[in-house]
């Protein structure tokens, strides 16, 4: 069943109006008729099984059939915080991110990245990744479409730390180390609602003035296994970490 996102909070209401690109893609691309239905997903996670009721010019009305039961997102917000990559390595890190759980995605600047974008490209850039998270999130039932931010600047990234609860730093040297219990320790401990930032390098990885920064703000560096990961898998090895301990662990449960 096809899903679609609102940009507005659930109210109860007789009948939903579909207009814009979503009627577009429901009438031109579906070829949807009455009787057809779908999921609306709202900005406040919620989501309900809606019946087209009647189809006009620009408009696409729809009656709610039920909510959805099923709880879609990751009991945490998980932010995934990537140096820019090379090529459309970001591209690969928002599309499977977002089916894996993230909360959001931010992009910056660190030491080691190649790609230089200026404000232009940058925009255009971030709102390609914006149209592939809703697309990932569409496909994959989530229940919100994850943020996207690209950063100007290292410095502007920063400014944004104090915002999470828990600051985690995939770092190679780390694994290299065999660290292997800072992950799996906060995924074990942490409550339902916490904001955790997981930042990740570049290919070339993270400075260590990088890392000392990140350390000075709270920064818990944590391995990924005995492996080193390319910078577009990284954050999907920890996101499936998470949906291991902070879902299927406790269904088993």
């Amino acid at each position: 069943m096809q899903r679609y996102f609102l940009d507005e909070p659930y109210r109860p209401q007789e009948r939903f109006v579909i207009e814009g690109e979503a009627y577009h893609h429901m009438v031109r691309v579906m070829r949807m008729a009455v009787k057809d239905q779908v999921y609306l997903a709202f900005n406040d996670q919620i989501a309900i099984i809606a019946e087209i009721s009647e189809m006009k010019e620009n408009e696409v009305f729809l009656v709610e059939v039920a909510k959805e039961s099923v709880q879609k997102e990751l009991p945490c917000k998980i932010t995934i915080a990537s140096g820019y990559p090379k090529g459309d390595k970001l591209d690969w890190i928002v599309q499977k991110g977002t089916e894996l759980g993230a909360h959001g995605f931010v992009g910056f600047p660190a030491a080691a990245s190649v790609v230089k974008w200026d404000a232009k490209k940058r925009k255009k850039r971030q709102e390609r990744l914006v149209k592939i998270a809703q697309e990932a999130a569409e496909q994959s039932h989530r229940q919100v479409v994850p943020q996207v931010s690209l950063m100007e600047t290292e410095k502007e990234f920063y400014e944004t730390l104090s915002s999470y609860d828990v600051l985690l730093i995939a770092y190679e040297e780390s694994a290299k180390q065999g660290e292997a219990a800072n992950l799996a320790k906060i995924l074990q401990s942490v409550l339902p609602g916490t904001r955790i930032l997981a930042v990740f390098g570049p290919e070339g990885g993270l400075s260590p003035q990088e890392v000392a920064h990140f350390e000075s703000q709270g920064g818990i560096l944590c391995g990924l296994g005995p492996r080193i990961l390319r910078t577009e898998t990284a954050p999907l090895y920890l996101l499936s970490a998470a949906s291991f301990q902070l879902e299927l662990q406790a269904l088993s449960k």
